[in-house]
């Protein structure tokens, strides 16, 4: 979202409030790769009660971050006090345009009611995870002719307190004029068309993939945090030769799958970038945690071979380099869509969410990819044999050059769709005549 932002109000000049709570606004400013452009930008901290902020928890039937669940509730907060600033800026404005996350959907519910605000919902997970629920639904749906026959199932992939929550969001999730999709029609143009038959009320854009949309602007601004450490090791690394290793913010590992883990990288001989860290709290900025513990003398071992990272690190600056060659990952799907821009093939563990679908996407259907953890033994420990082999297969293998190569392949063709005339440019410009009118 803050990258929208950055995107609306740096290009096209046009004046952007940020909404949020104080806490996530933040942490969304801490972690933002283009800090320059947030001086274009006005933020509002709405007033929330204080929630509570557990550790992450990891094993049990879900891998789901169910410890922040009530970051997740406190949207239900938000209500009043955006109707308060919304009131605001409509009687300052000849038309407000929300644009707002499907979980926040009861929160901005009052805005449809004021004659000059337009409602837009900003969709972050893959058209091809939407597609899956409008075919289980409607099974007389046309079917695209690549779509996979055994998708990935949903046992496992959300808690039922999540999915009471959405239940109530869902409600006022048909206020709105539009629907923007970070993700991009190269990749995913069948499963667009389909969603956009499917619902002829409301019009659909797809922008992405964002993070590329903003290349030139962060080039321009330089690295504004000084050295990067993990930039100039790989700096030092043969082209394509480096795996960088992470599975997002939002989960983490028993300690078995650590060790596993770890001797797994150990064995394959690839050289690696491993972000290790412990998934992220509701509140980040609550009592820090002391990082997972590898087996006893793994980075003395692997010393100049790869690099342990316990920080938060700019992955998509990680990616696009030209010494990464894979990326062992969750399949978010923000991740999915840095590595796919950057020509990067994927080694897919999905955990929660939509990641089961969007591997699925990736190895079945792109191409581009391999699959680590099948969905089907999700709770069976993944063993140091297998990782390796994966790893293996990935980066050192003819399997692993011909995704690569498709991977660099469809990465190009993405770029250019975020280019002067390219397909999500085009999209992009079309949004904005639109909102402008």
């Amino acid at each position: 979202m803050l990258q929208l932002s950055c995107l609306l109000s740096s290009s096209y000049e046009l004046p952007v409030h940020y909404v949020g709570s104080s806490i996530h606004i933040r942490q969304a400013k801490l972690r933002c790769s283009t800090p320059l452009l947030l001086t274009k930008i006005q933020f509002h901290d709405l007033p929330i009660p204080p929630f509570p902020s557990p550790v992450p928890t990891c094993g049990g039937d879900t891998d789901f971050p169910a410890h922040l669940q009530p970051s997740f509730d406190s949207s239900l907060d938000l209500r009043e006090p955006f109707a308060t600033l919304i009131d605001t800026l409509s009687s300052q404005a000849k038309k407000v345009v929300v644009i707002h996350d499907p979980l926040v959907a009861f929160a901005v519910q009052d805005a449809a009611s004021l004659p000059n605000v337009e409602l837009y919902m900003f969709h972050t997970t893959s058209a091809f995870f939407s597609f899956s629920f409008v075919l289980e639904k409607n099974r007389e749906t046309l079917v695209p002719k690549d779509f996979p026959e055994d998708l990935p199932s949903m046992a496992g992939c959300f808690t039922d307190e999540v999915m009471n929550l959405l239940t109530i969001h869902m409600e006022f999730m048909k206020l709105q004029s539009g629907d923007l999709h970070n993700t991009c029609r190269v990749i995913e143009g069948e499963y667009i068309d389909h969603l956009a038959q499917n619902d002829e009320l409301r019009t659909l854009w797809t922008v992405g993939p964002l993070s590329h949309h903003l290349v030139g602007r962060i080039e321009e601004q330089g690295n504004p945090s000084g050295e990067n450490v993990c930039l100039n090791w790989l700096d030092k690394q043969p082209p394509k030769s480096v795996i960088y290793i992470s599975f997002g913010t939002t989960s983490s590992f028993v300690k078995e799958q650590i060790k596993e883990l770890a001797v797994g990288i150990e064995e394959s001989k690839i050289r690696f970038i491993w972000v290790l860290r412990y998934a992220d709290r509701g509140d980040v900025f609550a009592e820090e945690d002391q990082s997972p513990e590898l087996p006893e003398g793994f980075e003395e071992r692997t010393e100049g071979e790869g690099m342990v990272v316990r920080g938060w690190v700019s992955q998509a600056e990680i990616l696009k380099h030209p010494s990464t060659g894979g990326f062992l990952s969750h399949c978010g799907w923000g991740s999915c869509l840095e590595s796919i821009s950057s020509g990067v093939p994927i080694a897919a563990w999905p955990m929660h969410s939509d990641q089961p679908r969007n591997a699925t996407l990736v190895t079945q259907v792109l191409k581009v990819g391999l699959i680590v953890r099948e969905w089907s033994h999700r709770e069976e420990l993944i063993t140091a044999l297998a990782i390796k082999e994966a790893l293996r297969t990935l980066m050192a293998s003819e399997e692993g050059e011909t995704m690569r190569k498709r991977a660099e392949e469809l990465g190009r063709a993405v770029r250019q769709a975020t280019e002067e005339g390219g397909v999500s440019q085009k999209e992009l410009e079309s949004f904005i005549n639109h909102i402008t009118r």
